[in-house]
């Protein structure tokens, strides 16, 4: 078990590093967005109609998606000595799942060039004749991406085998890059064109990235159709299919959103956009640096039928994200108008869009704890075979997202959605882990102890922290350089007491870094 888990937490620590870095390409591109764009219809139009390119090459073929983990779950299985090429069976299994995924999604690209108006319609209210016009236009521009999103996912999937974390988690910065080199050259346009042209030249740059790297390790592409006799494409598919689904499922989630959104004011569903995408800034990073290379070892240990490393490596995992993705649910509730206001509040963004983006932001922050919980238990079920179980429960998501928009949207508008996210999130987690049991017995006493003091020492900490922001806006007027300031010495307190609370209540994580600081200091 040791020798499987040797250099996990550093590969996350790696990870951690390089998706910390595309994060901050992605928010500068945020920045750029809302400069040229602010939150108006144009925005809401870019948004809509990204959403479906984006269900392909973020949801289905990004990190964590169906196509990824189809890949590692088989191919981690059938490659024994990763130092030498690929056999021909393992290359010819690859060039088939490749061929496979450019038949069908050239299929969707297709129906999406030449029919957007008829696929935007799916999403946004009939009554919004105008954003409706403004999105299909996009749509079309940016189809293309609908073709090379799967293929991305097939490669993530291959060079994460391949334990080779560095572009997978990298290259989706070069999306970003492409809408902030396309926009600082053009200066934006009032239809949001070049904004659709920037995203299609970015995922370009990204797939391009990925054909290098996978080609260095030996998996050229060929056309392969052998879809029927190949018993391990049988196997992928058995897992794709559930996968995609429930994925696609999921994503219906948002498009029922969308569609609830289309019907509140201009720039809801882009700021509802924003705030997600501040969310997934920590929370995305935090999710992806431990799961991705847990991941693997999950799929080997299974395969081994190793059931003490798969509950250790478990449980290690989930209270890990659990630990950090409490301080990072209060450092938001604190920092989050603050951070906004300085990062988005200039040009097209104004102040009341600052308070709008934070007041959804504060909602869907609940669900960050959920949402570690059903992603690690998701990734385990994959790990065992098993992708029917989180579609089940995914259907059931959509209808109790439908109901619970009927019920909150109409009080509490765009917010409403927000919080419809987080319950529906909860609800899902607490299925999956009620299901697992089913697989593997995790025992969940000593972990929900740490639990129980995690979220104490998270109480306390956002006490402190809403003190000292009182404190200093009390003292000091607002500016640019203020706020930088308050942020920064808002954040280095509210870590400092994190991390006091957690030695003084001796949570397991905490006492595990101290010890790994005094062997190196030991080792010195």
């Amino acid at each position: 078990m040791n020798s499987e888990g040797q250099g996990l937490f550093r590969a996350a620590g790696w990870i951690a590093f390089i998706i910390l870095l595309s994060k901050i390409v992605g928010f500068l591109r945020d920045v750029v967005v809302a400069n040229y764009y602010g939150a108006s219809i144009i925005s809401d139009a870019y948004f809509y109609a990204y959403q479906i390119p984006a269900l392909v090459l973020v949801i289905l073929g990004g990190v964590g998606g169906p196509f990824h983990s189809a890949t590692v779950a088989v191919f981690s299985k059938l490659i024994k000595d990763f130092e030498i090429k690929p056999k021909p069976a393992i290359k010819k299994l690859f060039n088939t799942f490749e061929t496979f995924s450019i038949i069908l999604f050239t299929i969707l690209a297709l129906i999406c060039f030449f029919f957007p108006e008829t696929v935007m319609r799916l999403i946004i209210s009939g009554e919004n004749t105008e954003l409706l016009e403004y999105a299909s236009k996009l749509l079309k521009v940016m189809s293309p991406i609908i073709l090379v999103g799967a293929v991305i996912g097939l490669y993530y999937g291959i060079l994460v085998t391949y334990k080779k974390f560095l572009l997978p988690n990298i290259s989706p910065s070069m999306l970003s890059l492409g809408v902030i080199i396309v926009l600082l050259i053009t200066k934006g346009d009032k239809t949001g064109f070049y904004l659709a042209l920037g995203t299609l030249f970015g995922a370009l740059l990204q797939f391009l990235l990925q054909v290098h790297a996978v080609r260095k390790i030996g998996y050229g592409f060929k056309p392969a159709f052998n879809f029927f006799k190949n018993k391990s494409f049988k196997e992928i598919l058995e897992l794709l299919f559930p996968a995609f689904l429930s994925s696609t499922i999921g994503q219906l989630g948002i498009y029922v959103d969308m569609f609830f959104s289309s019907a509140l004011k201009d720039g809801a569903w882009t700021a509802f956009s924003y705030a997600n995408r501040i969310f997934q800034f920590p929370a995305g990073l935090m999710l992806t640096a431990i799961l991705v290379p847990l991941f693997p070892l999950f799929s080997r240990l299974v395969a081994k039928k190793d059931t003490e490393g798969v509950r250790h490596y478990y449980k290690k995992g989930i209270g890990t994200l659990i630990y950090a993705g409490t301080f990072l649910m209060v450092c938001i509730f604190v920092i989050r108008t603050d951070a906004i206001r300085l990062a988005l509040e200039r040009g097209a963004f104004d102040a009341a869009a600052t308070v709008l983006v934070s007041n959804i932001l504060f909602f869907i922050t609940l669900s960050i704890l959920p949402y570690v919980v059903r992603d690690s238990a998701t990734r385990l079920f994959y790990s065992y075979g098993d992708s029917k179980i989180p579609f089940v429960i995914a259907i059931g998501c959509i209808l109790l997202k439908l109901v619970l928009n009927m019920l909150l949207v109409r009080p509490m508008g765009i917010e409403g959605i927000a919080l419809s996210t987080s319950l529906v999130t909860l609800f899902n987690a607490a299925m999956l882990t009620y299901l697992l049991r089913k697989k593997i017995s995790i025992g969940y006493k000593d972990l929900t102890k740490n639990c129980i003091k995690i979220l104490f020492i998270g109480a306390l900490t956002f006490l402190t922290g809403e003190f000292v922001s009182a404190l200093y806006s009390h003292f000091v007027a607002w500016n640019f350089i203020t706020g930088i300031i308050k942020l920064s010495l808002t954040g280095v307190i509210m870590l400092g007491a994190y991390c006091l609370f957690s030695v003084l209540l001796k949570i397991e994580y905490m006492q595990e870094l101290i010890q790994k600081i005094k062997n190196r200091d030991a080792n010195v």
